[in-house]
């Protein structure tokens, strides 16, 4: 088919999945829609809370942008403020994660497909 519609709240939450739920959402679309380029996932990061790693990638540059509420993002050793309709570019050796605010932190995640490009940084917020 040359199109595909998804409802990313009905997308299964990756989160839950792998026993973060009390930290958060996130769901991967790209499958779902069908998508071979082109990754897209939606996260929503409960009050106060941090991701529970942060990440890296070999080549994929990613934006994030915000939808609702208010939060912090690491960027390597720099962190930033951010709102809503702030995007964020991130070039692929960035490592990055984000904390939210009182209200929480809803985003949407755009970037290329690259399989296993992906690298966790544990421990990301420590000191």
């Amino acid at each position: 088919m040359s199109y595909s519609i998804r409802n990313l709240r009905e997308v299964e939450d990756a989160a839950a999945k792998h026993g973060f739920s009390h930290i958060m959402e996130a769901r991967f679309a790209r499958s779902e829609l069908g998508s071979e380029a082109t990754g897209l996932a939606y996260q929503r990061i409960h009050p106060g809370q941090r991701q529970a790693f942060g990440h890296r990638h070999a080549h994929a540059e990613e934006i994030y942008l915000v939808l609702t509420g208010s939060g912090r993002v690491k960027l390597d050793d720099e962190v930033r403020d951010v709102g809503p309709l702030d995007a964020i570019r991130v070039a692929p050796q960035v490592a990055r994660g984000f904390e939210a605010g009182d209200d929480g932190l809803e985003l949407i995640v755009f970037g290329p497909h690259h399989p296993g490009d992906s690298e966790l940084v544990q421990d990301f917020w420590a000191g």
